[in-house]
């Protein structure tokens, strides 16, 4: 049984990439149905304000912890002893390489057409033998629901192990949640901006920006559009790490 920490009201599992992908592999052996939520700061406070968001977080099947601030919480503050982080672009490509070992299956949902057969060819390059059974470059506008069942039902006729969903947070996990009783994917997975990163159509942070936790900073600098986001949540969590710290460590309060 793995170790659980609370952040926010979202619990998080104490785990790294080799638990996450021996997991996986559980779901798929089992051929069941579940939803995993990566989880940064950006998606933490927003579940924090909004309840649906917060409900979708609290009934999935796994939450890792995307952002090192969170990491870095949940040692503080729980003393965790967490080495890594667990983040989408990184999960992705690992199970994309060690997948092909195991036959596993993927599905790609999301992005536009241009960055979906780049990466499709990225992905295919870096991991030969690789099999993506499908993939689909949904409208900017919300789907309707014929369009979400004919997308349903070709992602089920395709028999994937793995749905790869890149809508962009928290709109991805809302689709995964809304359409989870009528998929038959064992692991569905919304990872952001993690198909524009394999595409090469963004750059992704220097390692020594992620390690620090200032990947942000650098997405702002590449996308200033990004700027209220980050000034909207990054400050409301700077403040739950200060006074959930002060209240264990001098106060000797538990939380969570």
């Amino acid at each position: 049984m793995k170790s659980i920490v609370q952040i926010g009201g979202v619990s998080f599992p104490v785990i790294n990439y080799s638990d996450a992908i021996q997991t996986f592999q559980e779901w798929i052996d089992g051929n069941t149905v579940h939803q995993v939520c990566i989880v940064n700061v950006h998606v933490l406070v927003t579940a924090m304000r909004d309840s649906n968001i917060h409900q979708i977080m609290q009934q999935a099947a796994m939450v890792t912890m995307d952002g090192q601030p969170l990491r870095w919480y949940a040692n503080a503050v729980h003393r965790a002893g967490m080495r890594d982080r667990v983040c989408g672009p990184e999960l992705m490509i690992r199970c994309f390489k060690q997948g092909v070992e195991r036959d596993w299956r993927h599905y790609l949902l999301g992005g536009q057409p241009e960055v979906l057969k780049a990466l499709e060819m990225q992905l295919q390059e870096c991991c030969p033998g690789v099999s993506i059974v499908g993939s689909y470059s949904p409208p900017f506008r919300e789907m309707t629901e014929d369009e979400e069942a004919q997308i349903i039902a070709h992602i089920n006729a395709s028999g994937t192990d793995f749905l790869w969903v890149g809508l962009g947070a928290p709109r991805q996990e809302q689709w995964i949640y809304r359409n989870l009783h009528h998929l038959t994917v064992p692991v569905c997975i919304g990872v952001g901006a993690a198909f524009d990163f394999h595409a090469g159509a963004i750059r992704r942070a220097p390692t020594w920006m992620q390690q620090m936790g200032l990947e942000w900073l650098y997405r702002v600098w590449a996308d200033p559009r990004l700027f209220s986001r980050y000034l909207d949540t990054n400050p409301s969590f700077l403040w739950m790490l200060m006074r959930d710290w002060v209240r264990v460590r001098l106060f000797r309060q538990t939380i969570g």
